[in-house]
């Protein structure tokens, strides 16, 4: 998905000279960054971010060394996430309790993303997570371009075989057509990871 041609003029014209610009300058080549956030639940009006992982891609290489990494506490006098949410994600209430701010968590990752495209399964859902945030930080929408893999592994499908259907694809379903193993599932870095090694299947098989 790219962002609307008008939206980035005007938001280069309104901030690329100020503090976050760097995120609408144009992008490396041949670099991507796969993000997973694990969240309370599915809704991005209702539910919050519990941690965050981003990892960068760099031609054909998944660069775990070069990750980024977040927990996000819970807001003063917020209601504790649910336990058996935190179990799904394998993590306790005292890693939230030693994580940062939300929006101090989020302002790291815009610093460190830079104007790299984002890739991820159900990518969206990512970013309207982070929309609930990032304008508040940087005065604009997240403005990276995002690629959804498993629109793209759709799209590969029905490339190699047009007269077959395509079902809707899960995670585990789509990394397993790939090839790829399932790594620290419901985590936020193995899911980025397994995301990441997908990419580059798909890449690959292109």
């Amino acid at each position: 998905m790219m962002w609307p041609a008008w939206r980035r003029w005007r938001d280069r014209r309104l901030h690329g000279t100020g503090p976050w610009g760097a995120l609408l300058a144009a992008p490396p080549g041949g670099q991507w960054v796969s993000l997973d956030l694990e969240t309370s639940g599915l809704d991005p009006g209702r539910d919050r971010i519990l941690s965050i992982a981003a990892v960068p891609i760099v031609g054909d290489r998944v660069c775990l060394s070069q990750r980024f990494e977040a927990i996000v506490r819970p807001a003063a006098g917020a209601s504790p996430p649910d336990l058996d949410a935190l179990r799904h994600h394998r993590l306790r209430p005292q890693d939230l309790a030693g994580g940062l701010a939300l929006q101090d968590a989020v302002a790291s990752l815009l610093d460190w993303l830079g104007p790299r495209p984002l890739v991820g399964y159900r990518i969206g859902f990512d970013v309207a997570m982070l929309d609930g945030v990032v304008p508040g930080i940087t005065g604009f929408a997240l403005p990276n371009r995002r690629i959804d893999i498993a629109a793209r592994y759709r799209a590969r499908h029905r490339h190699r075989a047009p007269e077959a259907a395509v079902d809707e694809t899960g995670f585990e379903a789509l990394a397993t057509a790939l090839g790829i193993p399932q790594l620290g599932r419901h985590t936020a870095l193995g899911d980025a990871t397994t995301a990441a090694l997908c990419w580059l299947a798909l890449e690959a098989g292109r």
